[in-house]
């Protein structure tokens, strides 16, 4: 194979690490490093470098593992086997972040359970490319932000699950108000990621939570809103829920008059009267009529003398068809069977229609 005799970074620019393609190189090799780029050539397992920003000749006096190479005789040269890495240095703001499934919490504020989910982005630079190329990168071809980030998904997804409870239990913020937080949660968790990933030369340059949700479509977070939807609605009209409730109550039983009695009896078994204001009150008072079940006056045409009435003068019962109390004497009262005038029990016409009084 051909000895390269020059070598650069020919990489993507959103990849961390890229190795030179080949191995087989020369004591006379021109390594060019760009800015934002560090390079290092491995020989036998050893790192050398760091290679800055510019033209290095890849020598004895850079590679100290080449002074034995030197005496062998190539014309000047002298060819040897050797990796070379460049390591960006460059700042990736462009890394996104997600939970990989909703976080059960349960509301401090509403008590309801409710799935919370969230999803930022963060921005890394390698601070110490000699300690990611040993403990990150190893023998891998190349190193790219997506890679980074399926490492340390572990590491977020549990910081960022308990950064976010901490902030919605301990700190009493219900889910649908911590959005507010974003900013001062945001720097928690940067702060509490950074130190996992010093250990592996990498910085992290910021850290963004860009949205904390609830799925839309999930029953305790549609019974959330609901409520709250009818919370807001009652506070505009100026009525509480218990108002509320009274005034189905009410307009139920209006709408039930043959069943008054029982609505207004678990009316006032749940207590209704104590808790009205005096809106309710006044609106009480006007329904209350309303539901009471109408008594019919009894009609004089069903109840002739003798049909089995009451006495007029001691109440006693009298049987049907009887003339006179069994009880008193008195005369049992008479009705006009064409209009139901009470005839007072003498008379033998009706006063108000003429008609002949049955004897």
């Amino acid at each position: 194979m051909a000895v390269v005799d020059f070598v650069k970074w020919n990489g993507n620019p959103s990849i961390l690490a890229w190795k030179f393609p080949s191995e087989d190189l020369s004591t006379w090799t021109q390594l060019i490093v760009n800015e934002t780029q560090e390079a290092y050539v491995v020989k036998e397992g050893v790192y050398q470098g760091p290679f800055g920003a510019g033209r290095h000749t890849l020598s004895t006096e850079n590679i100290p593992l080449l002074r034995e190479l030197m005496k062998l005789p190539f014309g000047g040269n002298s060819p040897f086997t050797a990796e070379v890495w460049f390591v960006n240095r460059a700042t990736n703001l462009d890394i996104r972040w997600g939970t990989p499934d909703a976080i059960q919490l349960q509301d401090p504020k509403y008590q309801l359970m409710v799935p919370v989910r969230a999803f930022g982005q963060y921005g890394v630079r390698i601070t110490d490319a000699k300690k990611f190329l040993l403990k990150l990168v190893g023998t891998l071809p190349g190193f790219d932000a997506d890679t980074l980030a399926n490492y340390f998904r572990g590491v977020f997804t549990t910081r960022i699950k308990t950064g976010i409870a901490n902030a919605i239990i301990k700190n009493g913020k219900s889910v649908l108000e911590i959005s507010t937080e974003l900013e001062s949660l945001s720097e928690q968790l940067r702060d509490a990621l950074s130190p996992e990933m010093a250990d592996y030369g990498v910085g992290l340059a910021q850290f963004n939570i860009h949205s904390i949700n609830v799925p839309e479509d999930d029953p305790a977070v549609m019974s959330l809103k609901a409520a709250l939807a009818k919370r807001t609605e009652m506070g505009i009209l100026g009525f509480n829920y218990q108002q509320e409730r009274s005034f189905d109550v009410l307009q139920t039983a209006a709408g039930n008059e043959g069943n008054a009695g029982s609505v207004m009896s678990a009316g006032l078994g749940l207590g209704m009267g104590a808790a009205l204001g005096g809106p309710m009150a006044g609106a009480m008072a006007q329904l209350t009529p309303q539901m009471q079940p109408a008594v019919a006056a009894p009609s004089p045409l069903l109840a002739p003398s003798g049909s089995g009435s009451n006495c007029r003068k001691c109440s006693h019962a009298m049987p049907a068809g009887a003339r006179f109390c069994p009880e008193c004497g008195n005369k049992a009262a008479a009705f006009c069977t064409q209009c139901g005038t009470d005839l007072g029990g003498t008379a033998k016409f009706c006063s108000n229609c003429g008609q002949q009084v049955a004897t």
